[in-house]
Parts: C-alpha cells; sequence; structure tokens
C-alpha cells in the first residue's frame, strides 16, 4: 500500500513540505487544471510537476483525473478524435512515472452535494447531502453548491438536452467503447485505469448512472477484462447507497482496486448523510473491516484519505483542509499496519 494527498498543484493552498510531513506519506494525487477537457496534456507539463515533486521528496504516480469528454459519454460521432486524446494522455502520464489514472463516466455532473459547509456539534465543518433539498431544484435553473461554476446556464441546459433518452445500457455501451479503445495505450504505457463509482450512486435529474454496486462491477470486468481496467474503491460514494456491503466489495474486488479514497459518512435517514472524520467509530462506514478485507485479499494499490472535516477555523476548499485529511492518513496507516501484522501471524 502507498499513502497518498490529494494535491491541486502550486495554486494549492496546501504546500508539498506540509504534506511531506505527514507520516507515511509517499506521494501526492494531482493533475493537469489548465488544459480543457478533451486535449492532450503536454509532456513537459507532466515531466515538471513531477520534478516538482520530486525536489519535495514525493511521487506522483497517480493521477486524478483525466476527465473524460461528454462527447464519448454521448457516443457522438466525434467521441473518436477525443478518445485518441485520452490514448496520448494515457501515453504521456506513463512517461511521466504515472501508473494509475483516476476517472469517471457521470453524465454532466462529477460528485452531488446540496452543503459544503454542515456544521457539527464540535464546530468542524464537512460536506453533506439531502435528497429532498436536491430533489427540490429546478432541473432548468440548477444551481448546486460546488457546481453553479461548471457551466454556464446555457451550457448546462444544452447537455441536459443531448442526454434525454439516454438509457442505462446505451451508456454502458459507450463506456465500453471507450475502454476498449483505450486499453492497448494502457497496456503500452503500463498504465491502470481506475473507474470512480457514481456519486451518489443512483441517477440524478433523469442522468443515467452505471457505476454503483456490485452487479456494475462485475458487468464492467465481464465486458472489458483487460487487467489494466480497475476501480477506485470509494467507500463515500459506494457508502452512499445502504444497498452495497463496502466490507465484502473490498474483499471481492481488491486485485482490481488499484486505488481507494476511504472517508467516513454518517446516515441521518435512508438517503441523507453528512461526511465526519476518518475513525469507524465516527459514522456508518466500517473503516477498519474495508482495511481488513483489502489487506486479506491482496490488495496493493494507492490509498489517500478522502474528504475530510475543516477544522481548528480552517478555511479553504471543503472536503480537502490539510488537518483532518492529515489526522486521516495516519488512522488508516495504523489500520493498514495492524492489519498486515495480522495477516502475516
Amino acid at each position: 500500500m502507498k499513502m497518498t494527498f490529494r494535491w491541486y498543484g502550486e495554486s494549492d493552498s496546501i504546500p508539498l513540505s506540509y504534506i511531506k510531513q505527514i507520516q507515511g506519506m509517499t506521494g501526492v494525487v494531482t493533475a493537469v487544471y489548465d488544459v480543457p477537457v478533451g486535449e492532450v496534456w503536454p509532456l513537459e507539463t507532466l515531466l515538471a510537476m513531477r520534478e516538482h515533486c520530486h525536489r519535495e521528496g514525493l511521487e506522483m504516480e497517480v493521477i486524478e483525473s483525466v476527465p473524460v469528454h461528454e462527447d464519448i459519454k454521448l457516443g457522438k460521432p466525434t467521441r473518436d478524435k477525443y478518445i485518441e486524446a485520452y490514448r496520448q494522455n494515457i501515453i504521456n502520464c506513463g512517461k511521466a512515472g504515472v501508473r494509475c489514472i483516476c476517472y469517471n463516466f457521470m453524465p454532466v455532473f462529477d460528485w452531488l452535494r446540496t452543503d459544503l459547509g454542515f456544521r457539527h456539534d464540535d464546530g468542524a465543518t464537512s460536506l453533506a447531502y439531502c435528497h429532498k433539498q436536491l430533489m427540490a431544484l429546478d432541473p432548468k435553473d440548477l444551481h448546486l453548491p460546488g457546481w453553479d461554476e461548471s457551466y454556464t446556464p446555457e451550457e448546462l441546459q444544452r447537455l441536459l438536452g443531448e442526454y434525454e433518452g439516454m438509457t442505462h445500457e446505451k451508456l454502458f455501451e459507450n463506456l465500453v467503447y471507450f475502454l476498449n479503445a483505450v486499453m492497448p495505450a494502457c497496456r503500452e504505457a503500463d498504465v491502470n485505469l481506475a473507474i470512480h463509482p457514481d456519486d451518489p450512486p443512483w441517477d440524478m435529474f433523469g442522468l443515467p448512472r452505471i457505476i454503483c454496486c456490485e452487479a456494475d462491477y462485475d458487468r464492467l470486468f465481464a465486458a472489458v477484462p483487460d487487467r489494466h481496467n480497475g476501480i477506485t474503491f470509494c467507500t463515500g460514494s459506494l457508502g452512499a447507497g445502504r444497498f452495497n456491503d463496502l466490507v465484502a466489495l473490498a474483499g471481492k474486488y481488491a486485485d482490481r482496486i488499484y486505488f481507494a479514497h476511504l472517508r467516513q459518512l454518517k446516515y441521518t435517514n435512508d438517503t441523507d448523510f453528512y461526511e465526519n472524520g476518518h475513525l469507524t467509530e465516527r459514522g456508518d462506514v466500517d473503516i477498519y473491516g474495508i482495511v481488513q478485507a483489502l489487506v486479506q485479499n491482496g490488495f496493493d494499490g494507492y490509498v489517500r484519505p478522502d474528504h475530510g472535516r475543516n477544522v481548528w477555523g480552517e478555511t479553504g476548499k471543503p472536503g480537502y483542509g490539510l488537518f483532518d485529511r492529515a489526522m486521516g492518513a495516519c488512522y488508516l496507516c495504523g489500520l493498514f499496519e495492524a492489519a498486515e501484522k495480522e495477516k502475516k501471524q
């Protein structure tokens, strides 16, 4: 296992020198943020980023994410040119020492939350989700926390219109087409693709979501069995679905999990939740059981502490402060150490 930390580049409020001070930390998870979706990331940019990380004693072996252009998800005639750019991005990442690329196949929206500053009794804040509140929004005038600036209102409406009539089956076919087209590049570069589950794992605003549960993973691996086709195991995304047994999933897919996002949720009803600190006792996700299942079944990938609380008056990007994620990383390192020693007994 290699412990990593999400880093948003040189504009991140958290410098690499601070990340290096977290005990057990081996590297950062980052991306190229100033190249439009669907275009090729310059190799020299990736090499410069890697050199910047190496100067601080950190690796850059995981990219999160290389976004998938909406034309690929839609299966439009233009998708092949964007797939070719994606293939080149995989090759360039491999040349820069990247071994794993996280991506998702969610139409239009990435993760969805209704509150970026949910206040805990102790004064900490975190992300939260209320399904009733989200469903009360007008799809023609959407204002979502963290996403208000992702698209102009005109762009959003155009995209939603293009997805009208999109079925789960067709979206899955488009995913398989994409994966079959890029697997040769993954083999050439020796880079694993690790699909992130849909968050939350159910349809949103009439848009199908197809990576939500065990049956979806089984179908994915049956359709594209290449070993470079793998999983980003996000306990927060999968855990939002009460139908998912995360310990069982971690054990079943341990050898296809190339990247693990470990974070905690506390349920407030059948659909709603807020995010909490990483300790197992602080929520409804069995972090301890998940780590045990991963280790016992041969997981040997990358891990990062996912969304944390903002604590001790820290401001900045919600869910991505320094202090709580650093505490989470240390907790996770302790769990992995214990689980690995138990396995050897």
